[in-house]
C-alpha cells in the first residue's frame, strides 16, 4: 500500500516535471554587420587555424609562450574559476532532482510526577525523507540554464586569456629584443664617437684644426653615454615583466639568443575570414552572448517567481520503543505545500522588470563588444600593412644615410669637409639605425595585434 502511494506520487511528479516552461526563448540579436573587413579580401582559412609555434618560429620565444600559458597566474586562476563554476553549474542541475536524506535516531526518557512510578520512555526511529520542489514553470530550468551559461563564460574566459597572455608573452619578447638590439647600435656608436674624439685630438694637436672640433666630439660622446643607463634600464624592467608573465620570480637574466630580431619571419599576409565569423571564432565574443543568455534565463526566473511553487515532502521508515519489534512499526508522511505570492505590493513584478532592464543593457553591451572587436580588426589590419610599408621606407633610409656617412667619413679624413658636416652624417645614421630599429618592432607587434584580434593563439 505505502509502494503503491510512492509510485503514485512519483508518477504525479514526473508529469508536473515535464511542464511548461515559461518565458522568453533566448534568441541571438542580429546586427547588420558589414560584409568585409576594409584593407582584406576574405579567404575560406583563417588565422585562427595558424598555430602560434607555427607563428613564430624563435624556439627561444615559443619556450616562454609555453611556460606562460603553464604557470601564469591569471591562468592559474581562471582554471580554479572553471572548477568553482563547474561545481555551481552541477549544484543549479541538482535541483531539478529529489533530494533524499536518512535519520537514525535513540532516546530514552524518564519521567517522574512526584510519585513512587517511576516511567521511562525508550524511542527508536530510522527515516528516509525525500524533498522536491517541482519545476511546474520552469524556474529551476531556467536557473540551470543560467548556471551553464555562468560556466560557458569561465570557459571561454580562460580561452580568451590564452589569447591574450600568448600575445603579451610575444610582444614583450620583441620589445625586449629590440632594446638588446638598439643598445648594441648605442654601443656602436660610442665606440665610434671615442674614435671620433681620438681622431679630433690628433688633428687639433698638430695644428689641423681648432679646439672647436675636438670640444665638439666630446660633447657627442657625452651625449651617447648617457643614453645606455637608461636603456639597461628599460631592459631591465622589461626583462621583468617577462618574467612575471611566465609565472617566475623576477630574478637573474632571461636567455634570449634565439634568431636575430631583424631576422625573425613575419608573414607577407595573414588570412582574414568574414566578420560575421569572428563571433563564432573569438573567445571574447562567445563570452559575452554566454553573458547575455545568462541574463535572459534570469528574466525567466523572475517571471516564474510571480506564480506558485509546489514542494512535495515525504518520510518513510519506522518507530518503536524496542529493537526487537522496530521493522513491525512502518512509519509514512507524505505532504505537499503550494506556496505563491498574493499581495507584495508589485515586489515580484518589479523584479521581473528590473531583469528585463539588465537585459536590455546586456544586449547594448554584447553589440558594443561586437562592434569593438570589428574596430580590433580593421585597426589591426590597417596597421598590419601600413608597419610593412613604413619598414621598407625606413629601411631604405638607413641604407641611404650609411652610404652619406661613409663617404662623409672619408671626405672629412682627407680633409674635404668639416668636422660639423661628419658629425650631422653620423647622427643622421645613428637616427636611422633606430628608426629601423623601431620600425622591425612595430611590424612584428602588428602581426601579433593582427593575429589575436582574427582569433589566432589557441594552438600551438
Amino acid at each position: 500500500m505505502i509502494m503503491t502511494k510512492f509510485k503514485y506520487i512519483l508518477a504525479m511528479s514526473l508529469v508536473l516535471l515535464c511542464s511548461c516552461k515559461i518565458g522568453q526563448k533566448y534568441k541571438q540579436p542580429e546586427m547588420a554587420m558589414p560584409k568585409n573587413f576594409d584593407g582584406a579580401i576574405a579567404t575560406n582559412s583563417t588565422a585562427a587555424d595558424i598555430g602560434w609555434g607555427e607563428l613564430y618560429s624563435d624556439t627561444i620565444l615559443q619556450n616562454y609562450i609555453e611556460k606562460a600559458l603553464d604557470h601564469n597566474k591569471d591562468m592559474l586562476i581562471a582554471v580554479a574559476r572553471i572548477k568553482e563554476m563547474a561545481a555551481n553549474k552541477r549544484i543549479s542541475f541538482a535541483n531539478l532532482f529529489p533530494e533524499i536524506g536518512g535519520e537514525v535516531a535513540g532516546q530514552k526518557e524518564y519521567l517522574n510526577y512526584g510519585g513512587d512510578n517511576d516511567k521511562y520512555s525508550p524511542e527508536l526511529r530510522a527515516n528516509a525523507n525525500i524533498s522536491w520542489e517541482l519545476d511546474i514553470w520552469g524556474k529551476l530550468r531556467w536557473a540551470n540554464d543560467a548556471g551553464v551559461a555562468a560556466y560557458m563564460q569561465t570557459v571561454e574566459a580562460k580561452r580568451a586569456l590564452h589569447l591574450t597572455i600568448v600575445a603579451q608573452v610575444a610582444q614583450a619578447y620583441f620589445e625586449l629584443r629590440v632594446l638588446d638590439r638598439e643598445l648594441e647600435i648605442v654601443k656602436k656608436t660610442l665606440e665610434a664617437r671615442r674614435e671620433g674624439v681620438r681622431f679630433a685630438k690628433l688633428r687639433y694637436e698638430g695644428g689641423l684644426t681648432s679646439e672647436i672640433p675636438y670640444r665638439q666630439s666630446l660633447v657627442e660622446l657625452a651625449r651617447t653615454e648617457t643614453l645606455i643607463p637608461n636603456l639597461e634600464n628599460e631592459i631591465k624592467l622589461k626583462e621583468n615583466d617577462l618574467f612575471l608573465l611566465i609565472g617566475e620570480f623576477p630574478s637573474g637574466r632571461l636567455a634570449r639568443e634565439g634568431e636575430d630580431i631583424s631576422h625573425q619571419q613575419i608573414p607577407q599576409n595573414l588570412p582574414v575570414d568574414l566578420p560575421s565569423s569572428l563571433l563564432k571564432r573569438r573567445p571574447d565574443m562567445i563570452q559575452a552572448e554566454q553573458k547575455l543568455i545568462q541574463a535572459n534565463a534570469e528574466v525567466g526566473i523572475a517571471y516564474t517567481e510571480m506564480f506558485p511553487s509546489l514542494k512535495l515532502t515525504g518520510r518513510l521508515g519506522g518507530e518503536n520503543s524496542e529493537l526487537t519489534d522496530f521493522l513491525k512499526s512502518p512509519t509514512w508522511f507524505i505532504s505537499g505545500v503550494l506556496t505563491g505570492p498574493i499581495f507584495n505590493m508589485g515586489k515580484n513584478k518589479a523584479k521581473h522588470n528590473a531583469a528585463k532592464a539588465v537585459y536590455e543593457q546586456e544586449i547594448y553591451a554584447y553589440e558594443k563588444s561586437v562592434m569593438g572587436a570589428f574596430k580590433e580588426v580593421n585597426n589591426s589590419i590597417v596597421s598590419f600593412n601600413k608597419m610593412k610599408e613604413v619598414y621598407r621606407y625606413q629601411d631604405a633610409l638607413y641604407n641611404s644615410t650609411k652610404s652619406y656617412h661613409e663617404l662623409a667619413k672619408l671626405q672629412y679624413v682627407n680633409g674635404v669637409i668639416s668636422y660639423i658636416d661628419l658629425l650631422d652624417a653620423q647622427r643622421q645614421l645613428f637616427d636611422a639605425e633606430i628608426a629601423l630599429n623601431n620600425a622591425i618592432l612595430n611590424e612584428l607587434i602588428s602581426v601579433v595585434a593582427l593575429y589575436k584580434a582574427l582569433g589566432g593563439g589557441l594552438n600551438k
